[in-house]
């Protein structure tokens, strides 16, 4: 007998090797019944080539070499082969991935085709860390790698015996690297945690627990802002596309922020009444990049004008045409003028705020 007209479908369970979905990111990721996450990709297949990992090489390639670093945290270094006047050593620029904090890694060719090409043009020592990721290891766990990097670096340069660090890449980055001018850079949720790290850096600084080391500046990307009572309409919902979409944003920030938190929380809400009021917030010079049609522009830009109100020393640099992490397309940067165009003002804009910090 057919059942009733009127009676409610039971939902489909999904099952992944006999283990129920309790939760999903369309396309990124599924939270399993017994914690484990799936992070293979299920969107369109096009888009695997940006995500392949590519191996490190210790000879040079478009002007630089490439070094994995293993340790707490592993790091991802990019040493261009181009130097500094006079023969100084290179500004360090450290790359604190984006991916909602729930998934991505620094060894994906979208990350690699940037990050070497910026190495190479200002030029600078690119170190990417590897960052864990929600829900295994939720916030604040971001933040205390991307201090431990730096820690990391700063023990690195401390070390006065070059043959006795453990790695070979550990001497080469010692013997490339000012770590009294490092910048702090992220795309999207990296974006925050640029911030984050700032400020947790800037509280200890007085201290003189970072010497040598020294935070020059920090240029957060497309900064993964929101407030929690920004609708829909306002963050422009004709942007979404496969890859960025709001249900997307909210369900990575559920995975991610501390249990019961929402999207005012300080880590997503750095300039919201739940956060420290950012004139005491202790915070090197900022390059920030917005995005034209990004859906959180209006966030980002919020963001900007309170740390400009808060007498903080900040640079907005407008993407214009352009959508969240654009330059991260290889393919659209590399055969399309206009997004070429604007990854490589960009680059120049980077380049610039580095020379003058």
């Amino acid at each position: 007998m057919a059942p009733p007209a009127n009676a409610q479908q039971q939902p489909q369970v999904q099952l992944v090797g006999g283990r129920k979905v309790v939760d999903e990111v369309s396309g990124w990721l599924r939270v399993l019944d017994d914690g484990s996450v799936d992070r293979t990709w299920a969107g369109p297949p096009e888009a695997l080539p940006l995500m392949e990992p590519v191996p490190p090489y210790a000879v040079p390639r478009d002007g630089h070499t490439l070094y994995d670093l293993p340790g707490e945290p592993n790091l991802r270094v990019y040493l261009p082969e181009a130097k500094a006047e006079g023969g100084a050593r290179l500004p360090v620029i450290l790359q604190l991935h984006g991916g909602g904090f729930c998934i991505t890694h620094p060894s994906w060719l979208m990350y690699h085709h940037f990050y070497a090409r910026l190495a190479c043009a200002v030029p600078a020592v690119v170190v990417a860390v590897e960052l864990p990721l929600a829900p295994e290891r939720r916030l604040p766990a971001h933040i205390d790698t991307g201090v431990a990097a730096l820690r990391r670096l700063r023990s690195i340069a401390l070390s006065e015996d070059v043959s006795a660090l453990d790695d070979p890449a550990a001497a080469l980055l010692r013997e490339a690297a000012d770590v009294s001018r490092v910048f702090l850079i992220g795309d999207s949720s990296g974006g925050n945690l640029v911030h984050l790290v700032a400020a947790r850096v800037g509280q200890e600084a007085d201290a003189g627990t970072w010497a040598p080391l020294r935070l020059a500046g920090g240029i957060p990307i497309h900064p993964g802002f929101v407030r929690a009572t920004r609708s829909r309409s306002e963050l422009e919902t004709k942007a979404e596309s496969v890859f960025f979409t709001l249900d997307m944003l909210d369900k990575f920030l559920a995975l991610a922020l501390p249990e019961g938190a929402t999207k005012d929380h300080p880590f997503t809400c750095p300039m919201g009444a739940q956060a420290p009021p950012l004139e005491s917030v202790p915070l090197p010079p900022l390059l920030v990049s917005v995005a034209e049609n990004d859906l959180i522009r209006d966030t980002n830009l919020e963001y900007c004008n309170a740390l400009r109100a808060a007498g903080k020393e900040v640079e907005v640099l407008i993407n214009h045409g352009m959508s969240h992490s654009f330059y991260l397309n290889k393919y659209a940067v590399d055969m399309d003028p206009t997004t070429g165009e604007r990854a490589r003002e960009l680059i120049d804009a980077i380049k610039s705020f580095i020379s003058r910090h």
